[in-house]
Parts: C-alpha cells; sequence; structure tokens
C-alpha cells in the first residue's frame, strides 16, 4: 500500500502544472496550494479504502478545479420554488417585494443613516427607523424591532418576567423548526414557567387559580405548525387580557406569523396584530418575514411602558437588526401604509391567487413544455394542494395547480431530473412524487417559468446525445 501511496504526484510538481494552467493560474498561491492538497488528501483516501484512483496529473488539476469551483461560488443563491409552499423557511421565508427590495439596494453602496439623525446632527436610534410606522399600522403605543421572534419572546420575557411566574396554557406549549420549544425560550429568559389546563381544554379559570404574588405575566401562544380539533376550548383573548389587568400582571400574544391584513383561507382565520392589540394585550409579539412578507425580523409592539424596559435590556443589543433587514422591513411597512400590499407583497399575493387563475397557468405552462413530448417525457398538469407554510394557517390546505413531469422513457428518472433542477444554475427546488417530478405553479416569480424550460430542454439534449 505504501508503494502505491508513493506513486501520487508530489504537491510541487502538481502546483507547477496548475500554475501552468490557464484555468487555475489566476488563483491566488496558498489558495491553490491548499485544493492540491485536499485533491490528493482524497486520492489518499481512496486508495487505502482500497478503491482505483485515477493519480494522473490531469486528473488531478480537474479535481483541483472543482474543489476550487465549489470553494469561490456563492452559496447562498437566488433558487426557483416550485414546490407551493409559499412561505418555505428553508427557502428563505418570503420573497421580498420591489418596494422592499429598492430599500435594500438604496443602502447597499456606501454609508446610511441606521443611527444617525439626519434632523439634530447626532447618533440616532436604529429602532426609530421603523417605530413610528409600526405604530400607525398596528394601533400600539410603541414598537420594537430585534433579529427574528424567538428573539422578540426572549427579551419580553427577560424584561418583564425574570425571576418570576409566566402563565401558558398545556396546549400552547409548541415546538417549531429547529427544536425551539417555548419552554426552554422560557428557561433561557430566567422567566419560570407555569403550565394551565390541559392539551385539549383550558379555561378561563385554570389561569385565574394559578396567579400568585410571583406572576408576572400571562403568555398566550400561536400553534403555529399544528391545529387541536374536537373537543377543545380555550379562553377568549378579551377574557385574559381583563384578568391580567384586574391582577395587575402583564398579558403577552405572541402571534407567531402575525399579519396586518384580515385573512380567511378555506373557513380558517388568522388574527391581525391590530386586533390582538385592541382586545387589550400589553405585548403583542410577530415575526418580519412570514405573512408580513418581509425580512427576517421579530417584531414587538405594546405598551410604551413595558417597551421602555425592553429597550434598556443589555440584551437588545445582541438581538438587534442590521442595516439591510431594516431596510427591508421599513420598505415592505411603506407598502403597507401607501401601497397595495395585497397586490404589492409577494406572500400576501400569492395567498389570494384563484384557483382558476392558476389552473390557466399550468394549462399554458404544459404548452410551451409540449416540445418535450416529442423527445419522450410525459408532461401534464395536475390538481395539488399547496401550503401557507412557516406556522401560518396549520393544516390548512389551498388548492392549486402545477405540472407532472416524467422522463423515464428517455433514461431520466424522477429523482435524477429533481437533482438535475437543483444543479441548475438558478437552482429549481420541487416535489417528487409516484416517481414524476410535480411543479407547483403557486409560487413562481416570472422569470421562473423560463428558467424551469430551459432546465428541462437542455436536460432532454443531454438525455438524447
Amino acid at each position: 500500500m505504501q508503494n502505491m501511496l508513493r506513486t501520487i504526484p508530489a504537491v510541487d510538481q502538481i502546483l507547477s502544472e496548475a500554475q501552468a494552467d490557464p484555468g487555475l493560474s489566476a488563483y491566488p498561491r496558498p489558495i491553490l496550494v491548499e485544493a492540491i492538497r485536499t485533491a490528493v488528501q482524497a486520492i489518499r483516501m481512496e486508495m487505502l479504502a482500497g478503491h482505483s484512483a485515477d493519480i494522473a496529473v490531469p486528473s488531478l488539476l480537474y479535481a483541483v478545479k472543482k474543489i476550487l469551483l465549489q470553494q469561490t461560488t456563492m452559496n447562498l443563491k437566488r433558487i426557483i420554488n416550485a414546490t407551493g409552499v409559499i412561505i418555505h423557511t428553508n427557502l428563505g421565508r418570503a420573497p421580498f417585494s420591489l418596494r422592499a427590495k429598492a430599500a435594500v439596494d438604496g443602502v447597499l453602496e456606501g454609508y446610511s443613516t441606521v443611527e444617525f439623525d439626519l434632523q439634530h446632527g447626532v447618533r440616532g436610534e436604529r429602532n426609530s427607523l421603523v417605530e413610528s410606522k409600526l405604530c400607525a399600522l398596528t394601533g400600539a403605543e410603541a414598537a420594537l424591532v430585534v433579529n427574528n421572534n424567538a428573539a422578540a419572546v426572549m427579551l419580553v420575557l427577560s424584561s418583564l418576567a425574570k425571576e418570576q411566574e409566566v402563565i401558558i396554557s398545556r396546549g400552547q406549549l409548541v415546538e417549531i423548526g429547529g427544536s425551539f420549544r417555548i419552554p426552554e425560550v422560557l428557561r433561557q429568559s430566567g422567566a419560570r414557567l407555569v403550565e394551565v389546563g390541559t392539551t385539549n381544554r383550558t379555561n378561563l379559570a385554570d389561569y385565574e387559580q394559578a396567579i400568585s404574588g410571583q406572576t408576572a405575566a400571562i403568555m398566550k401562544v400561536h400553534t403555529s405548525n399544528y391545529r387541536i380539533i374536537g373537543f377543545v376550548s380555550q379562553p377568549e383573548e378579551k377574557q385574559l387580557t381583563d384578568l391580567a389587568r384586574q391582577h395587575g400582571i402583564v398579558s403577552i400574544n405572541d402571534l407567531g406569523s402575525g399579519t396586518l391584513l384580515p385573512m380567511n383561507v378555506n373557513g380558517y382565520q388568522e388574527k391581525t396584530v391590530q386586533e390582538a392589540v385592541k382586545e387589550g394585550f400589553d405585548i403583542v409579539t410577530f415575526s418580519g418575514d412570514k405573512l408580513l412578507g418581509g425580512g427576517q425580523a421579530g417584531i414587538i409592539v405594546g405598551k410604551e411602558k413595558y417597551l421602555k424596559k425592553m429597550k434598556a435590556n443589555h440584551l437588545l443589543r445582541a438581538l438587534r437588526m442590521d442595516k439591510l433587514c431594516l431596510a427591508a422591513l421599513e420598505g415592505t411597512l411603506l407598502d403597507y401604509l401607501i401601497g397595495f400590499p395585497a397586490i404589492d407583497i409577494p406572500v400576501q399575493a400569492m395567498l389570494r391567487r384563484e384557483t382558476e387563475e392558476l389552473r390557466q397557468q399550468a394549462m399554458d405552462f404544459a404548452k410551451r413544455l409540449a416540445p418535450l413530448i416529442e423527445l419522450g417525457w410525459k408532461v401534464d398538469t395536475i390538481e395539488l394542494e399547496s401550503w401557507t407554510g412557516g406556522g401560518a394557517f396549520p393544516a390548512v390546505e389551498l388548492r392549486s395547480y402545477g405540472l407532472r413531469l416524467c422522463a423515464i422513457q428517455v433514461g431520466l428518472s424522477a429523482s435524477q431530473l429533481e437533482k438535475y433542477f437543483r444543479n441548475w444554475t438558478i437552482p429549481i427546488i420541487a416535489r417528487v412524487h409516484n416517481d414524476e417530478v410535480v411543479i407547483d405553479v403557486r409560487c413562481l416569480l416570472d422569470s421562473d417559468e423560463e428558467e424551469i424550460i430551459a432546465a428541462c430542454q437542455q436536460a432532454g439534449k443531454e438525455m438524447n446525445k
């Protein structure tokens, strides 16, 4: 084995050849050397595992090029969402509106007013960039933004309930993606959880009986990605806020996704932020990159006296938003203030798309892909179910339409086609079902169909070679 390993060309020899290669000579020497060492180590591991390996210098240089290409290519890139899941956490959740994108573009070059007060020429406060807009939209006395809703909940509890009790219904002790659990958040914030009621039924009396001299707050939590149905009950929101007020404790409502527009999907209605504020909750928290349709943010609105405590909390500096997220949020809020959010904000527009519109789009799309049928592909329209995603409208399906693509007869399985799509110039993320690739048209943007057509055509050409 040692004799075999000695046949691998030395790093210096490969480096000399690489520096004479036009495709590699432009790379800085340290990066090139490291890529060569990585390629050589991979060859060694193959040999030690008893596998044959190509140790010719041209083959090694090809491996080096692949390594460098992977290292120098952006991993965070735009993709095409053909899954039908509108607020897809793995795919970046809400796509930006044109106004939000323009706002981000406006601060990308040069400096910005992220913490500078232009009117007085002194240091400013980044939260002031969006606070007045949030108050105008929600009817709250004050507002504060942090980097996501988990951070918002953490800051609220750390500021208002540290080393004190917070009462929550057992039916609302949620866990969402990434093992984010409400009990763990309370523990990290320093608050103590008091569970009341049962998984399916919690009464107002359960809350009232749990209130003690150590109670700081009553907290309601959106169940996000699940619903409990059947023999269930929860107190009305107004009952909770009245109870909290009577006992001089804080009422908190974590809306999760949070929407500023009234929304009803298949009979299921999400409470708006404005409604939660009107019901008397002292604090309301929600996300900026879900139903709101902006960039990642955790938004806190409510009574000014409580927000002042949060603004003075040293934890806020660790949770604050950066300038790009602030720009995206402010641009999105402007859509609500002076635009047409149901049309301008992609998430809102996608949720409101009519079934007949989707069916027609799928039929037109299928016609554009008809040439593939002559090559042996199967292309037809299909009725589908889409989902809101992002913890909004849990278990509610949206009727949608899309395409089924099958290229098995030309030697391309569904898994191979799905992988081909994922490795396209602009990756295409689709579903696979019954050995067919399924494309839901609900979330496709204007230029997405052209990319999908180009990918299909190229795949067809490669299979026919």
